[in-house]
């Protein structure tokens, strides 16, 4: 196991270093400078250039760049120039509030896509497995942003039975941070549900299709041992993989489903820092999204690896 992550994790580092010099490039290519937004529309051009000296915007950019991997590797985020504050203080008070969605909405995504694609692979009836092709279609055709409307107008306005946007910690007020919690998560979880259900239903079905398996019916085992002994297992190490990469986009998809459930996490704090231009603090944070998604995917090979022995550990 140690050799099999030695091997994986220089590629993961060569991920990362190559995702903070974009992020770093493609922020400074974006019309509009952090010292003109902070002087204001009044302000004189020597005041303008005396912010930019004090914020160091004046330096290369290579100078900058390596200033700020330098500050990374001693774990020293610096201040933020816009939104106010030391960026790792911003970033820990919005974290947690991220962490919870994503881990919220990966719950669903595997309590909907599984039942939904052991039900597609065996059910014998033609509407049933029509059925779920058509809400896997569905639910991903229709935009997470018309999802979470949707979602507000029936559960909030028309049932009243969840709270429209907000948050609670899961601490303090379990049963109502329950509550704020179900539907942001749930237009988060429904997208890779239905990806991972259509990959997943596929696996099960090509597994059913093999060999031993009309040999095991042949022998009397039941459709239901062969399922859950041996075509689901045999299904699982794919759809793992599927599951890492949707991950991926929980993480990113948090960014939108935060803005419509006013939920206080990493995904505001990303909009400010965009629209304010505050440098550190968006490029921190993109940074950050990127070290998650390649742990995740490290995460995801180790699992492949232990429940498919095929694969070597070595």
């Amino acid at each position: 196991m140690r050799t099999f992550l030695l091997k994986r994790l220089p590629s993961g580092l060569l991920v990362l270093l190559l995702a903070s010099f974009l992020v770093f490039l493609i922020l400074r290519l974006i019309p509009g400078d952090p010292a003109t937004t902070l002087a204001g529309p009044d302000a004189t051009q020597a005041t303008v250039d005396a912010i930019r000296a004090r914020l160091g915007l004046d330096q290369p950019l290579f100078t900058q760049y390596v200033q700020w991997l330098g500050h990374l590797l001693t774990g020293d985020l610096g201040p933020s120039y816009a939104i106010g504050g030391q960026v790792s203080d911003l970033i820990g008070n919005g974290i947690a509030a991220t962490v919870q969605l994503t881990l919220g909405a990966l719950l669903l995504v595997v309590l909907i896509a599984v039942p939904l694609a052991i039900l597609g692979a065996t059910s014998t009836r033609r509407a049933v497995t029509a059925t779920v092709q058509a809400v896997t279609t569905a639910v991903l055709a229709v935009p997470p942003f018309v999802t979470g409307v949707l979602l507000v107008l029936l559960f909030a306005v028309t049932l009243g039975l969840l709270p429209a946007g907000g948050h609670e910690s899961l601490l303090d007020a379990p049963d109502l941070a329950v509550q704020y919690l179900l539907m942001p998560a749930l237009c988060l979880a429904l997208p890779s549900a239905a990806v991972l259900a259509r990959y997943l239903k596929n696996g099960i079905e090509r597994a059913l299709g093999e060999d031993y398996v009309r040999t095991a019916t042949a022998l009397g085992v039941s459709r239901r041992r062969i399922l859950w002994q041996h075509a689901l297992p045999n299904a699982l190490p794919p759809a793992l993989t599927v599951l890492g990469l949707q991950i991926g986009q929980l993480i990113a998809g948090a960014v939108l489903v935060e803005r419509i459930f006013a939920w206080p996490g990493l995904g505001q704090l990303i909009e400010q820092g965009v629209l304010r231009r505050d440098y550190p603090v968006v490029q921190d944070l993109l940074l950050l999204v990127v070290a998650g998604y390649v742990a995740v995917q490290l995460l995801t090979d180790l699992a492949y690896a232990w429940l498919d022995p095929r694969v070597r550990w070595e």
